[in-house]
This record gives C-alpha cells, sequence and structure tokens, in this order.
C-alpha cells in the first residue's frame, strides 16, 4: 500500500483525514500525471455517491482539476463501475469516483480511473502520491481561458444501464426480485435497470439521506434483505449491494444467504458449460474458500489465487488472458463487459441464468460445499498495522496455527487495505477448532497491536 492509495484507492474519514485541501491537490495531482500535451484542456469525469461529505469533496476535486486546466464533467451519484464504463463511452482522459464503498458515512474516499477505464496501476498512484506529499512537480497556473470548466452528463443513468442490458444474454421477464440499495449509488439506477429487464422489483434501502449509506443494509448487512425474502413466498431471490455498488451479494429463493464464492461457482460452471469461460480458468483471492477450489477441481476447472483486493484479481486476468474472476465479498469481474468488478452487472448475470435454466438459487448455490470459515476484525491504529509486519508474537501464533490446522485448513492474518482493521480468517473442516483458533489469535492481536 502507497502513503495516500490503499487497495481501493484514498480513503479516511471526510473532513479530518480526508480534507478539502488533500481533495483538491490530489485532483491537481491526478490531472497532471494521467493527461499529456495533446489536450489543452483534458477532459475528467467525477462521479459519486450518496454520502453526505461526497458533495464537498465534489467541489474540491472539481476547483483542483479546473486549477491546473482540466475541464471536468460531472456525472452526479452513479455507481463506480459507471464511473469506469463511462470513461470509456465519453472518451475523457480519466474518471474519479468519489465513495467510500462499504464503509460507514463518516469515511469517503477517491478512486481513479485512466482513460482506458481500469484502476490506476501502483507506478501511476506513485506519481499522484510524489507530487501530493513530496511536490515532486510544480503545476502550471492558467489563467483566463486556460482554466478549466465544468459540465453535466444528464445521460450517465441511461447510458450505464443500457450498457449492462445489453450485457444480458435472457431477460428476467416476470422474475420476483428484492433489492437492497444500501442507500448508495445503486439508489440511482437499480430500479430502472432490473425493471427494464423485465423484473417485478421491490426495493429496500433505496432513500438516501446523506449518512444512511450501508447503515444496517446493504451487502455488509444481509440481514434485513434475508428477513424480507423469507416473509415473502413469491420472492426468486434477493440481491444487495454495497453503498457504491461495485459489490453484489445475494439470497436465495428461502431466505439464505449466498456469498461471492457461491456465486462465482454458479456462473464460472454456466460460462464453462457455454464455452465462454477463457482458459477454463476462474481467479480469486487468498481468502477465496477452499471449497470453491474443489469444486473447480470436480469440475474441469483451474482456480488462480491472488493477494486480496479486486485490483490484483484484474492485474492477474489481464495478465493472462481469463475473462472472469472476484472475490467471496462480492467484487466480481466480467473481463467481457467491464474494466471493474460491478455489482448490478454481476446481479443481472446470475439472475439471467436462473431464468434460463428456470432454476432456484436455492438449488444452484448447493453445487459448492463450503468449507467452515471463521473471520475476526480487530480495530487497530495506523501505527498497529505497521507493526503487525514485524510483531515476532503475533507471527510465531499464526505459525503454530498453521501447524496445527495442518492441510485441512488455513489460517491468514492481515492487514486491511480500506479500514482501521487487522482481518484473522481461518479455515477448516472442524467449526469448533476454527472458533478456537480465531479468537485465540484475534485476541493476541488485539493484545500486541490494538
Amino acid at each position: 500500500m502507497g502513503r495516500l492509495f490503499g487497495t481501493d484507492g484514498a480513503r479516511g474519514i471526510a473532513n479530518t483525514e480526508l480534507t478539502c485541501e488533500l481533495a483538491m491537490n490530489i485532483g491537481r495531482a491526478a490531472a497532471m500525471v494521467l493527461t499529456d500535451n495533446a489536450h489543452r484542456h483534458p477532459r475528467i469525469l467525477i462521479g459519486k455517491d450518496t454520502r453526505i461529505s461526497s458533495d464537498m469533496l465534489d467541489g474540491a476535486l472539481t476547483a483542483g482539476l479546473c486549477s491546473v486546466g482540466a475541464d471536468v464533467i460531472s456525472l452526479g451519484v452513479v455507481p463506480t463501475p459507471a464511473v469506469a464504463f463511462l470513461v470509456g463511452k465519453y472518451k475523457a482522459d480519466a474518471g474519479i469516483m468519489i465513495s467510500a464503498s462499504h464503509n460507514p458515512c463518516e469515511f469517503n474516499g477517491i478512486k481513479i480511473f485512466s482513460g482506458d477505464g481500469y484502476k490506476l496501476p501502483d507506478a501511476l498512484e506513485e506519481q499522484i502520491e510524489a507530487i501530493v506529499l513530496d511536490h515532486a512537480q510544480t503545476p502550471e497556473w492558467p489563467t483566463g481561458s486556460g482554466v478549466g470548466r465544468v459540465s453535466v452528463a444528464d445521460s450517465a443513468v441511461k447510458d450505464y444501464v443500457d450498457h449492462i442490458k445489453r450485457t444480458v444474454p435472457f431477460a428476467l421477464d416476470g422474475m420476483n426480485i428484492a433489492v437492497d440499495c444500501a442507500n448508495g449509488s445503486a439508489s440511482r439506477t437499480a430500479e430502472k435497470l432490473f425493471t427494464e429487464l423485465g423484473a417485478i422489483v421491490h426495493m429496500m434501502a433505496d432513500q438516501p439521506d446523506g449518512v444512511n449509506i450501508n447503515d444496517g443494509c446493504g451487502s455488509t448487512h444481509m440481514e434485513s434483505l434475508m428477513e424480507y425474502v423469507k416473509e415473502h413466498d413469491d420472492i426468486d431471490a434477493g440481491v444487495a449491494f454495497d453503498g457504491d455498488a461495485d459489490r453484489f451479494l445475494a439470497v436465495d429463493d428461502k431466505g439464505n444467504f449466498v456469498d461471492g464464492d457461491y456465486i462465482m461457482a454458479i456462473i464460472a460452471a454456466d460460462m464453462k458449460s457455454r464455452g465462454k469461460l477463457s482458459k477454463n480458468t476462474a481467479v480469486g483471492t487468498i481468502m477465496t474458500n477452499m471449497g470453491f477450489n474443489r469444486f473447480c477441481e470436480e469440475n474441469g476447472m483451474r482456480f488462480v489465487s491472488t493477494k486480496v483486493g479486486d485490483r490484483y484479481v484484474l492485474e492477474e486476468m489481464l495478465l493472462e488472458e481469463y475473462n472472469f474472476g472476484g472475490e467471496q465479498s462480492g467484487h466480481i469481474i466480467f473481463l467481457d463487459f467491464a474494466t471493474t468488478g460491478d455489482g448490478q452487472l454481476t446481479a443481472a448475470q446470475l439472475l439471467s441464468i436462473l431464468k434460463r435454466r428456470q432454476a432456484k438459487l436455492s438449488s444452484l448455490a448447493t453445487l459448492m460445499t463450503r468449507y467452515p470459515q471463521v473471520m475476526v476484525n480487530v480495530t487497530v491504529s495506523n501505527e498497529g498495522k505497521l507493526r503487525f509486519y514485524t510483531d515476532g508474537a503475533v507471527k510465531t501464533a499464526v505459525e503454530k496455527a498453521k501447524e496445527q490446522l495442518g492441510k485441512t485448513g488455513r489460517v491468514i492474518v492481515r492487514v486491511s487495505g480500506t479500514e482501521p482493521l487487522i482481518r484473522v480468517m481461518v479455515e477448516g473442516e472442524n467449526q469448533e477448532q476454527i472458533n478456537v483458533i480465531a479468537n485465540s489469535l484475534a485476541d493476541l492481536v488485539k493484545e500486541r497491536l490494538g
């Protein structure tokens, strides 16, 4: 991780850690790094989620960009993958999304996409960091007609929704679905998308007020959606997004939770059966359940694992020309259709499979057997995150836990790239055993680093 950018952009508590001054300087630096002299006025898209601080940071970014001669095209409230798609459609030089994804409303973040719609590689993020933090390059200050302008893309939502609709091979006519928008970006797009695909939609958490984003709703809080589906026998599936709608998780027709590994298993198997899975390979991360690996082996597919973070999944996909990958958390990438994880695109693909096969999600989700897995999050300071890499007691305890499980399980203790947390994950065949190991490690991490 860099000094400003984690695994998913620059992120922090808005107005104290992620200040207007910092946002303005990031905007300036991004324009300097991502554009060249061929454009007198480079064109930069800005989208945002619904949290209360997004307008404030939008203004700061816009001012920074215009101050170095960049023209800003405002997309308003849109999902993160809409920015990635529209950069290419609108032939812009770069796109910026203001969002802290699944985090609470007091957080916010800045994600930057290059002109090809991909998240920035580490090298470009480091150049931006050097300009912002080390003043490695001095901006030029245009005057008069050299200052950037601001315009509004009124068709952004329609253009993005139409794009997703074109990827769906089989309409959702007559399907009954419950949709949890996390009071975030999907509140602008989901009802339009799924209704136009033919589904009957029951909307939930689609009334954002600036502070209720991800608050007891969305893909990080599935309980309300699960309960709603259980109470309504006619619902075929429930779909839930996070604050910026780049993640998607599901609830089956019986009200059971369906995580990203199950979703990937269903979609990968279907793609393979239709000859659409490149090299018969699915890409996941070290956090992907062992059951998915076994599922791939049993069904003639190959599983490739990367570091945690959809950017690393994407890098592997691009490097080896794979076209499908994702994370247990619901970041799922269809490289045939998108340059980043897209929750609504994934939901549309999964629902289309159900409709085409006239199948229940509860039935298809049995294709994969999930190993018991325990995740414990320990809150730490930034200093605690740094000490994690050198703390001998924690390292020794982790190695002993790995020896205890042997080949029947896994232990992963890692620093979160998006939150002030150290995550302890233990997986194995015995639920009671992994509970004890996970909690013991978490207690030690809290004692040493909390």
